[in-house]
């Protein structure tokens, strides 16, 4: 997917689509401050799917909501940039941002019921979507174009589907229209937030399938955020997994299924049902509880859990680690490893 990016026509081939950079969000609650999004730093280009993998809480979907500007109070982006197609969004006024947010960029959200008016029929919300972006559309151009977004994913008998209401359709048709809802302005990016959680395995496939086809024809890049493996290995170009709030490791999609870097990656992938898994094996889970982001320890966020840790991992930030291109971890392992391997090289060559 990703060879296709030089054969883009909009003129920003000299930048990415969305880097984020050293991105830090905190809330400042009454007991404290809490670093939701610890500096992470990411890229994502036309055409990709990039994967955000991680525990509840670990800060995936605040810095999505960082992105596009949904960030609730007391929340705040306290530093590192946000920069689209060479723009920097962080810098945006709220006009620049209600424009940016649609047009450029749309999100789906985890619970369609939540996110559909339902006193409000579904044409009527898909054409809302399309005209408060369009000014210069008609009724009638809106209304066309919401029914071809509603065939596109996969709705039959659009006519007689715009005049329902969200109550009428299922859970799988409701996220659907929350897809059209979300392309019906062609953004050049399409965040989703766990957009298959709340459906049943069959449902979820059709998404995903929808979602990979609807790529293909659009070229967008996706983020898409989960905390269910299958779905990241089904979707995904490449992945970045999240732990209290940062990025403990990221890379190509096969590199982080087969060659895992991190522990705590490790212990996902360990947690996962297999197909090919004995009957009589267990799944092994995680042990410990996810750390207090009011009191977050030291070191590395994920040591009091890990069965790997060190001394140093409680007291140090490890550094990010390269395993292989575009592949990076940051754990205290990896450079201890590392180390020896330089230590064993330089012992040869004398």
């Amino acid at each position: 997917m990703a060879e296709q990016t030089t054969q883009r026509t909009d003129g920003a081939k000299d930048h990415k689509l969305l880097e984020v950079k050293d991105l830090r969000v905190s809330f400042f609650t009454p007991a404290g401050e809490v670093k939701a999004v610890g500096g992470i730093t990411y890229e994502v280009d036309y055409d990709e799917v990039m994967g955000i993998v991680g525990e509840s809480g670990s800060g995936k979907s605040v810095e999505a909501y960082s992105i596009i500007g949904l960030l609730q109070s007391p929340g705040k982006v306290v530093g590192g940039s946000i920069t689209f197609e060479g723009e920097d969004v962080l810098s945006f006024s709220k006009q620049q941002m209600t424009d940016f947010r649609g047009n450029k960029v749309a999100m789906i959200f985890q619970n369609p019921m939540t996110c559909l008016n339902p006193v409000y029929t579904i044409g009527n919300q898909l054409i809302e979507a399309l005209r408060a972006h369009d000014k210069s559309i008609s009724k009638e151009d809106a209304a066309k174009r919401a029914m071809e977004m509603l065939e596109l994913v996969g709705i039959n008998n659009v006519e007689k589907r715009m005049k329902q209401y969200p109550h009428e359709f299922s859970g799988g048709m409701r996220q659907r229209v929350m897809i059209a809802m979300g392309l019906i302005c062609h953004p050049k990016l399409l965040i989703a937030d766990e957009p298959t959680t709340a459906l049943d395995v069959t449902i979820q496939a059709q998404i995903l399938e929808l979602m990979k086809e609807l790529q293909k024809k659009t070229h967008m890049g996706i983020i898409f955020i989960t905390h269910n493996l299958g779905v990241v290995a089904e979707i995904c170009d490449k992945v970045c997994v999240m732990y209290a709030g940062r990025m403990v490791e990221q890379g190509p999609v096969d590199d982080i299924f087969y060659r895992p870097g991190h522990p705590y990656t490790m212990g996902l992938l360990r947690s996962m049902p297999r197909v090919d898994a004995e009957s009589h094996e267990r799944l092994i889970p995680i042990e410990g509880t996810p750390v207090d982001m009011l009191d977050p320890p030291e070191g590395c966020p994920f040591a009091p859990r890990c069965e790997h840790a060190m001394k140093i991992c409680l007291q140090k930030m490890p550094p990010y680690v390269e395993l292989g291109e575009g592949h990076r971890s940051a754990c205290w392992l990896r450079v201890q490893e590392r180390l020896e391997q330089e230590q064993r090289e330089g012992e040869s060559h004398e």
